[in-house]
């Protein structure tokens, strides 16, 4: 295995295969469930946000899209289970399973409009391709500005969320896709690992004018890959003064949620989530 700066296994080969078996055939070992968590939560923010701002349609940006996974859940009504059994193991070419998605897609009506932000070139033409992002933006947003194409796709945000990526992406990502429509701030939902602190991202988005709050509760990203890797994580944790007893010391890696919204939203952020289907999709 091979193991990144923050001690985590390092997994950057199954976000560039040209489909994503490699993907979801790793993760599934490893019980990487927090798509499925996050998805409720989703719901609600897409629903709030519509009926606060009666936007129809809301256009959502998933920061570290990778093959368009939440995309594929909340438009699909699918849960990670049926991801799962779709792509693990599954033997077939590649347009055989872009025909199958192709048909998934076409069989719901989406509640928001996609746009995917990722490096990964091969996981966004898949996503795009099957129809779970309705445009991409393939950028590095933390080495560069984005262009004026990618300013504009960004310039329509109503929602910005993600599920894993904050740690290696940081506040400027997320400045850059907001400074790209400073008329209307879009609401943010983030799921980040307990183990990199979100304060330096509250605080630049607070320059920018947002009050963030965190939920109260965690949610299992997924089983550490190896004994090693617990180990890294935990001496990143502790240095960095979080933690993890009766959490990532029971062998899992945990996210918490940030909602960031503009100061001074009106209706107070609620959310009606059955804890109890939460908590089957992460045993």
């Amino acid at each position: 295995m091979r193991f990144d700066r923050t001690g985590k296994v390092s997994l950057d080969g199954i976000y560039t295969q040209p489909d994503p078996r490699a993907y979801f055939t790793t993760l599934r070992e490893l019980d990487y469930y927090i798509p499925q968590l996050a998805k409720p939560y989703f719901q609600q923010i897409i629903g709030q946000y519509r009926q606060s701002r009666q936007v129809a349609v809301p256009t959502v940006v998933d920061v570290g899209c990778s093959y368009g996974v939440n995309a594929a859940l909340l438009r699909c009504d699918a849960t990670m289970d049926d991801l799962y059994d779709r792509y693990a193991g599954a033997e077939c070419t590649r347009q055989a399973l872009l025909e199958r998605d192709r048909e998934l897609v076409r069989a719901h009506r989406s509640p928001a409009r996609f746009v995917g932000l990722d490096v990964s070139r091969p996981a966004l033409g898949y996503a795009s391709a099957a129809g779970f992002l309705d445009d991409v933006v393939q950028a590095d947003l933390e080495a560069r500005e984005p262009t004026a194409r990618q300013r504009a796709l960004f310039a329509g945000a109503d929602i910005v969320i993600s599920t894993g990526c904050l740690g290696y992406v940081t506040g400027r990502t997320l400045v850059r896709v907001v400074d790209s429509r400073r008329d209307r701030l879009p609401w943010m939902a983030h799921f980040a690992l307990r183990m990199f602190p979100f304060e330096p991202i509250a605080d630049s988005l607070a320059a920018l004018g947002y009050d963030t709050v965190r939920v109260d509760r965690t949610f299992r990203q997924r089983r550490f890959a190896s004994d090693r890797e617990q180990r890294q994580v935990l001496e990143t944790m502790s240095a960095a003064g979080v933690d993890p007893e009766g959490l990532e010391s029971d062998g899992w890696l945990y996210a918490q949620l940030y909602v960031s919204r503009p100061i001074g939203t009106p209706d107070p952020l609620t959310f009606d989530v059955d804890q109890s289907l939460t908590q089957k999709a992460a045993r």
